[in-house]
């Protein structure tokens, strides 16, 4: 299965994005949230980000959904084409969709392609 990288300047944030994606995506999808700093603050961690996303990578790729700003920055350090990619997504809504994709088996470019379908979704 594909994973899915939370990147947000907010532990909590992070964590109740990826639980709520994990809840309807499904508990097999492999989603890590990477929040917050290293010593707890606002911010972003290259550490924590490298470390989700080895614990996610399942070798069929890993989509990083970052939130804003400097989460985007902290996130390209990561990239590798075709391997690590970054979703340019609403937080929410892209990774409930990354989820659901990935826990239906699709690859890589597929979930990749459903996140990026949610800058699209409308609430009416």
């Amino acid at each position: 299965m594909v994973g899915i990288v939370l990147v947000s300047h907010s532990a909590g944030l992070a964590e109740e994005v990826a639980a709520l994606a994990k809840e309807i995506g499904g508990a097999a999808v492999p989603v890590a949230a990477a929040g917050g700093t290293d010593d707890g603050g606002l911010g972003t961690s290259p550490d924590r980000v490298g470390a989700a996303v080895e614990s996610v990578d399942q070798g069929d790729g890993v989509v990083l959904i970052p939130d804003l700003g400097s989460s985007v920055l902290t996130a390209r350090l990561m990239e590798e084409p075709g391997a690590v990619v970054i979703a340019d997504v609403p937080f929410v809504e892209g990774a409930i969709a990354a989820a659901v994709a990935s826990g239906g088996g699709a690859p890589l470019d597929a979930v990749l392609a459903s996140a990026e379908e949610a800058r699209a979704f409308r609430k009416l």
